[in-house]
């Protein structure tokens, strides 16, 4: 049996976060278990309240997951401060957590912003360095660099920069890129791979971000490549994407349950 592990926040609309990382786990045939780091009272309009969990109760989540299961890989979502990036870098590297990928969380998709500033140097020099692959979306990159990303080639090159920090591969998101292509980077330390998506007529896409970075964390469990899973999850994003849930007012989720369904479909079209 295939485990891993999510360390991030709560989203009470199901959408996002811990709720959604634990679907994806599941509809992938990986058993998941969690550390939460925050509470939100959130729903598809926004986020109405963050509530942090200290760090030392978080410590103690991992801390009881890891000590007894032998997780196969893990991901960081939303992580509240300094404090909090600097214990979880501690026990993830005390467990020696190799297979690890960082959702660098700092906005929420309603414009909330999730991460101090201050945190975001902690972030690179304590987590990017222990981390397998690291997946910010064009905001995200922009921040930890420094600078606007708004091209295909200006990804590349965040890429190759973000690389820089320690991670052993880079996934520059291209959801926010202008244009009816959506484009993601895929960096290594040595080559490049693009992989380009038609964009959905969709505003259903709360929880993407976690929802792409469970799906890498859960192909990673399972013995893939960080290519070969960045390449696996991409596909399931994108039907999670085209298959979103059209509840409450707002934005609503992606559907990690997307694959079973599409699976369902082929399966019943072979009798």
């Amino acid at each position: 049996m295939y485990k891993a592990l999510t360390i991030a926040g709560s989203d009470s609309g199901g959408g996002a976060g811990i709720q959604t990382d634990l679907k994806t786990f599941a509809a992938l045939g990986v058993y998941g278990t969690s550390a939460i780091t925050a509470l939100t009272a959130q729903n598809t309009l926004g986020v109405h309240g963050i509530h942090p969990v200290p760090a030392a109760f978080v410590a103690a989540q991992m801390e009881a997951v890891l000590s007894d299961i032998q997780i196969d890989a893990a991901k960081t979502g939303m992580l509240g401060d300094a404090e909090l990036i600097t214990m979880v870098a501690e026990v993830l590297s005390k467990y020696n957590v190799r297979k690890l990928v960082i959702d660098p969380v700092m906005v929420a998709e309603s414009g909330d912003r999730l991460l101090p500033a201050a945190a975001v140097e902690t972030l690179c020099k304590k987590l990017f360095p222990l981390a397998m692959v690291i997946t910010p979306n064009l905001p995200e990159a922009g921040v930890l660099l420094d600078r606007e990303i708004k091209t295909v080639d200006e990804m590349i090159w965040a890429a190759q920069e973000l690389h820089r920090f320690g991670s052993q591969t880079v996934l520059v998101k291209g959801g926010h890129l202008p244009g009816e292509e959506m484009v993601d980077v895929f960096y290594d330390g040595d080559t490049i791979h693009l992989f380009r998506e038609q964009k959905l007529p969709t505003k259903h896409t709360h929880g993407s971000g976690c929802t792409y970075a469970a799906a890498i964390t859960a192909g990673l469990a399972k013995g893939q490549s960080p290519l070969a899973a960045v390449k696996a999850a991409k596909s399931f994003i994108t039907k999670a994407i085209a298959h979103g849930l059209d509840v409450g007012q707002g934005y609503g989720p992606t559907n990690p349950m997307a694959v079973l369904l599409t699976a369902d479909c082929a399966d019943s079209s072979q009798h």
